[in-house]
């Protein structure tokens, strides 16, 4: 396809020269949101956003189905005692590994605000003041694990695998950002219980075949990394986080699974039954997506045209433009119309533009809303018996009406084939080795070469978090974590200079 796709127009700014302009004034041009409501960092979805995210959605319910996962629905409102069962939980894990200890030598305290000073209070009903002040929920373990006892008896109820999307609030205090940062989040969490530990290590196998799935429909390459156990979630035993690389070299998370062992199932009595009759505490994971997914597809693949959606979250994956002069204008709406109904049957999604306007503004409109695929049919081309399709990227060829379907199926092909390598070149190209770190005669550190904030930095790094610390004030950078594939062949560690595979990653992240 030509990347060749000229000036910006109509005000949209550069892509390339001015990402953090260009992301905003896309997603609200596009009409995915509308970033006008009066509370900051809760949008409003517009039909076309919304339709995105409820096809990301589909597919997501879609792995689910396929991997054993029932769907359910629990309550929005969480009780405060909850929250604060969590919070001793997640101080005692969170002492236990800045000590060097295991947690069951340690007391439960409650010196640790864990979710607190991120959630919604609701503290009246009415005029009535609550006895027990609830919150609105920032994620679900606290309100599942209360019922998971009640569900789970013995060995026979596992491994059980249940999932919701919901909404989640949280108070964010940095500067929002459409689907990035957000105080309402469109979220997916996946809930797992299993026998044991080993169970539950093969759930996490599972939910990144899962993430894979669901980015190559999505078109997206992402990074998996375990990351370094000072941003792993207190309460999780490792956490895998799943980032997307934005074209301004930042990374985004779009997705992560915690790996919990039996830490929750201890505070919250979820125990079962094994077969020789005794009581046993279950292994537990999570895996949760968000609406920064769509976040992703929109920073990743569009240009300064608008929007290039994935054929399979397109709202509208074909859209007809009837060429229309004074005479034959019945003849060829009513072609347009049948070719409709031949695609629309199909299970192609697929929109007639019959606005009485020229077609240049047509092109421009579905331009900047990344529908993968435009068919102009005009006089000619109906006495032909074809219909010129243009694809978003570039290019336009002649398709035979009367094989319109598979041939129309093949070009979304095509053009998803064409933004997996498009965004797999991009994302191999910002992956880079770090410059040589060296120590003077004085103890100090520093680089060979600058830093580039656009770049993500791979190191063989064995060291400690000390030395972890000195890398990133040197490079202004942050560990992302252990990549899931390391080195094949044995590094030198850039600090301690002792041999090893581990490849960490760096970077700056939303």
């Amino acid at each position: 396809m030509d990347e060749k796709v000229g000036k910006a127009k109509r005000g949209i700014p550069s892509k390339k020269e001015d990402f953090n302009s260009w992301y905003p004034f896309i997603v609200e041009a596009a009409d995915l949101v509308d970033k006008r409501y009066p509370i900051k960092g809760m949008d409003v979805w517009r039909p076309y956003g919304w339709k995105a995210m409820r096809l990301i959605d589909a597919i997501t319910h879609r792995e689910m189905e396929f991997t054993g996962h029932e769907e359910v629905r629990f309550p929005l409102l969480i009780p405060a005692n909850l929250l604060q069962q969590e919070n001793r939980l997640v101080a005692l894990l969170k002492r236990a590994r800045e000590e060097g200890v295991d947690p069951s030598e340690l007391r439960l305290d409650e010196d640790e605000a864990g979710f607190e000073k991120e959630v919604y209070w609701v503290s009246n009903a009415g005029e009535s003041e609550l006895e027990i002040p609830m919150f609105l929920r920032p994620t679900s373990e606290t309100a599942m694990y209360t019922m998971f006892p009640l569900w789970i008896r013995s060995h026979a109820d596992l491994p059980l695998k249940i999932y919701q999307i919901v909404n989640t609030f949280r108070y964010e205090t940095k500067q929002t950002r459409s689907f990035i940062r957000v105080r309402e989040i469109h979220f997916f969490e996946a809930h797992t219980a299993h026998v044991d530990e080993a169970g539950a290590t093969r759930q996490i196998g599972e939910d990144l075949e899962i993430v894979n799935r669901i980015m190559h429909d999505l078109c997206l390459p992402v990074i998996m990394a375990r990351r370094p156990v000072w941003d792993t979630f207190p309460g999780a035993w490792y956490t895998i986080g799943i980032d997307v690389v934005m074209p301004n070299g930042r990374t985004l998370q779009v997705a992560s699974c915690h790996h919990y062992r039996d830490q929750w199932a201890k505070e919250f009595g979820i125990t079962y039954e094994d077969e020789k009759a005794e009581q046993k505490y279950c292994h537990q994971t999570t895996y949760g997506m968000s609406e920064r997914l769509l976040g992703a597809v929109v920073g990743v693949h569009g240009d300064d045209r608008g929007l290039i959606m994935p054929p399979a979250i397109a709202p509208i994956q074909v859209v007809i433009v009837p060429v229309t002069k004074k005479d034959g204008a019945d003849e060829i709406i009513a072609a347009c119309n049948e070719l409709h109904t031949t695609l629309s049957t199909a299970g192609i999604r697929v929109k007639i533009d019959g606005r009485d306007m020229r077609p240049a503004r047509k092109y421009y409109d579905w331009e900047i809303k990344g529908v993968p695929l435009r068919l102009e049919l005009g006089p000619r081309d109906l006495a032909d018996g074809s219909a010129i399709a243009a694809r978003r990227g570039g290019g336009k060829k002649a398709l035979v009406i009367s094989n319109i379907v598979t041939l129309v199926n093949q070009e979304l092909s095509e053009i998803a084939d064409w933004l997996r390598n498009r965004a797999a070149a991009q994302h191999s190209d910002i992956i880079k080795e770090i410059p040589r770190i060296s120590k003077d005669e004085n103890g100090d550190w520093s680089l060979d070469a600058e830093i580039d904030e656009a770049s993500i930095y791979e190191i063989a790094f064995d060291g400690s978090d000390a030395e972890a610390e000195v890398i990133e004030l040197l490079t202004g950078l942050s560990f992302l974590g252990d990549a899931t594939e390391e080195y094949p062949e044995e590094q030198y560690c850039c600090i301690s200079g002792k041999p090893t595979k581990r490849r960490v990653l760096l970077s700056k992240s939303y």
